[in-house]
């Protein structure tokens, strides 16, 4: 009786803490309609700032405490609110993810930064050895301390936003926030109060979790992936419901530490990985058994997003670039940097399977980069060799858990599938990776995922060909992603891809004509799960090892951030994606910054920056680059130019006469000339005409007013008869 009460009063501890972060959640998105990924990473930076002030810098226990809950978070959450949130209502749900998910990143890089993982950072209770007698159980006064706080906080802000003006005001503000100011109510400071207590309470979750979990980055920032079940059971309005919920997973968890079975079956799948991934599981059947989300209606979703058809000039183009590349390059390349060339075509594989995904149909995935690790895992059990049929299978296995995952999809969507992809991966990281080996019972079939903790994947070799050493293996890679790649394109001409932008614009609208949401959706969730298992074959197979750390969360979320960045409507995204994940960190050991201190630092926090800006360029980088160089891709002489000078600049390396890097800044300064050139010559129309040519003719009249020119393309490709009309 002794253990169940010291479990149980245990597990009310943790589940006070849980809930303090899930109900800072949940007023956050109730009162500003803005899912904060990044309610964690704020708590964690909380809990730092109150480890300098109290431990390294001497200041009392509740003076620290009160700097971080009065001052340091209420800061933040005004500066967020008000320098980037705002400009975010108008937005739709991706872009919001993608900025929260961007903050996520940076405050951990952040806090790198400022407080080097290397460097040990002792603490200590708030009341070291001061415990009570509760039912013959000794309780430390700290887990009565986070009881009460935590309980205290959300009953204050349930009868906040219930009694006060301010309170009822934040709560019509999601709701209606035009109705509101007609009101009188003020939605900017509602906006503002919300995320100054939703920080706060983040924080408090933060500081109680530093005693048993100690100081580290990325686990604080993670834990709100704990809250996120209570959150979701509370359907990110009930605090009352929120709180209870969370107690009683802090409860549950508790227990299963308790009394986890003996049995030597049972404790190989009931362990303490199982009990770390419980919230997720969790959350993923809360997700599964709520109401299915209406479908949107009336309205086409509004988007500044531009998708055009591709050209099979253009996509030919691409595709022959990629191969080219693949193939030229690494002969004049060292081994280490041929290594990085093949990395950058695997990333870019795994990033290709959201522009389908996500880029066309609309539908968020925060798991593609767990899916590239079942890739990574089936090549490493069936591809000996490298054999073909291996890598083959990969991606059909990938495929099918993609078409399990795309279950959640056919109720959610928006926020709530993020969340449920997001708990998969969750799921993969702390529990599944980490699976012993067993054997089925019944059976002599033995099942390893990484058994010892690592794996051995084999490069691909197809048709028997021996692609053993990394530039043979750079080959096969850039030749896999140029067929994956031209496959998008092709599929974004086809039926299937014209269905796929249709249900991203209005799922009401497809289903009332007839197009089956089902089965679109689980075919587009299956192929691109294929493609980022493929991806992860490759990349396993370049790395040649991969372990428990290698596929995790977090690494998925900067690829995720990273890709949409680069632009999910073409394949060319996926690459600047790839070249980002790759080569920034490689930056820090360039001649000229590697004695830069803090370039390391910056780089780390370099891809949350970016997809923080995303909110101003929704389209991504691709299509900035793309208008940029318009001008060269549309004249022929310029295009003919850069093609000379390529061509002397590579002999000119082979025979031995320039560096590789030198060849590299060469052919850039060669393209920037030509299109400089192309620009002036007035070839293209003179900037006008360059400008007209960025958009679309479908989408001419909404980015910016028709010309005369395509006001005549419309009468071309539209034909009106004039018909003369008797009078009457």
């Amino acid at each position: 009786m002794a253990n169940f009460v010291g479990f149980t009063i245990a597990g009310l501890a943790l589940g006070a803490v849980l809930a303090a972060g899930a109900v800072g959640l949940v007023l956050t998105y109730s009162t500003t309609g803005v899912f904060n990924f990044a309610h964690g990473a704020i708590g964690m930076f909380g809990a730092f700032t109150y480890w300098e002030l109290r431990f390294n810098r001497g200041w009392p226990a509740p003076l620290a405490v009160a700097a971080v809950l009065l001052v340091v978070a209420p800061a933040i959450g005004a500066a967020l609110e008000l320098g980037l949130m705002r400009r975010l209502r108008d937005a739709n749900e991706a872009t919001k993810l993608v900025v929260t998910i961007s903050l996520l990143t940076a405050f951990i890089g952040l806090a790198t930064w400022i407080w080097p993982p290397a460097v040990a950072r002792p603490t200590k209770a708030f009341f070291p050895g001061t415990t009570f007698d509760v039912l013959d159980v000794r309780v430390s006064a700290d887990e009565l301390l986070s009881l009460g706080a935590a309980g205290a906080a959300a009953a204050g802000l349930w009868l906040f936003l219930r009694r006060h003006r301010l309170g009822v005001a934040m709560r019509a503000t999601v709701d209606d926030p035009d109705l509101l100011s007609l009101n009188g109510g003020r939605t900017l400071t509602t906006g503002v109060a919300a995320w100054v207590i939703g920080c706060s309470l983040a924080a408090l979750s933060g500081i109680f979790f530093v005693g048993p979990l100690g100081l580290d980055p990325t686990i604080l920032s993670l834990l709100i992936v704990d809250s996120y079940a209570a959150a979701i059971i509370g359907r990110l309005r009930s605090l009352p419901v929120t709180f209870a919920a969370a107690l009683a997973l802090g409860l549950v968890q508790s227990w299963l530490l308790g009394y986890l079975p003996v049995d030597q079956t049972w404790s190989r799948f009931v362990d303490s990985q199982f009990v770390s991934a419980l919230p997720a599981i969790v959350l993923i059947v809360a997700l599964l058994v709520l109401r299915p989300s209406r479908l949107r209606s009336a309205t086409v979703a509004v988007s500044r997003e531009i998708f055009p058809i591709p050209t099979l000039r253009g996509g030919a183009t691409f595709v022959a670039a990629v191969v080219a590349a693949a193939v030229l390059l690494p002969p004049i390349m060292t081994d280490a940097n041929t290594l990085n060339l093949g990395l950058v075509f695997a990333y870019a594989v795994i990033a290709l399977s959201l522009v389908p995904l996500t880029g066309f149909a609309g539908q968020v995935s925060l798991a593609q980069f767990s899916l590239a690790g079942i890739g990574a895992v089936v090549m490493a059990h069936v591809g000996d060799g490298g054999n073909l049929v291996g890598f083959v299978l990969a991606g059909l296995v990938a495929a099918g858990v993609g078409a399990l995952i795309a279950l959640p999809a056919l109720r959610l969507s928006g926020v709530y599938l993020a969340l449920a992809t997001g708990g998969f991966a969750v799921l993969m990281d702390r529990w599944l990776w980490r699976f012993p080996a067993f054997t089925v019972p019944g059976t002599d079939l033995e099942v390893a995922i990484f058994g010892s903790g690592s794996l051995s994947v084999p490069r691909l070799a197809p048709f028997g060909l021996d692609t053993a050493d990394t530039r043979s293996q750079t080959v096969v890679a850039g030749i896999v992603f140029a067929l994956a790649a031209g496959g998008v394109l092709w599929l974004r001409r086809s039926t299937f891809g014209r269905r796929l932008l249709a249900m991203k614009s209005s799922e009401a609208g497809c289903a009332t004509v007839g197009m089956s949401l089902v089965r679109t959706k689980v075919a587009v969730f299956a192929l691109s799960a294929g493609i980022a298992g493929l991806g992860g074959a490759l990349l396993g197979g370049l790395r040649q090892s991969v372990d428990t750390t290698t596929f995790g969360f977090t690494a998925g979320l900067v690829i995720f951030v990273l890709a949409v960045v680069g632009g999910l409507g073409s394949p060319a995204g996926s690459i600047i994606a790839a070249v980002g994940v790759v080569v920034l960190p490689l930056t820090s050991t360039w001649p000229l910054l590697s004695s830069v201190s803090w370039w390391p630092n910056l780089i780390a926090i370099t891809p949350a920056l970016l997809g923080i800006q995303l909110g101003r360029e929704p389209n991504g980088l691709r299509q900035r680059f793309h208008e940029d160089f318009l001008p060269l891709w549309r004249d022929p002489a310029a295009i003919g130019g850069v093609l000379v000078g390529g061509v002397a600049l590579y002999t000119l390396v082979r025979a031995g006469l320039i560096g590789g890097w030198l060849f590299a800044v060469a052919l850039a300064v060669v393209v920037v000339a030509a299109n400089t050139w192309a620009k002036r010559a007035g070839l293209t129309g003179g900037a006008t005409g360059a400008e007209e040519g960025l958009v679309p003719l479908e989408w001419a009249g909404i980015e910016r007013p028709l010309s005369a020119e395509q006001l005549l393309e419309l009468e071309r490709q539209m034909p009106v008869r004039e018909v003369d009309r008797a009078p009457a």
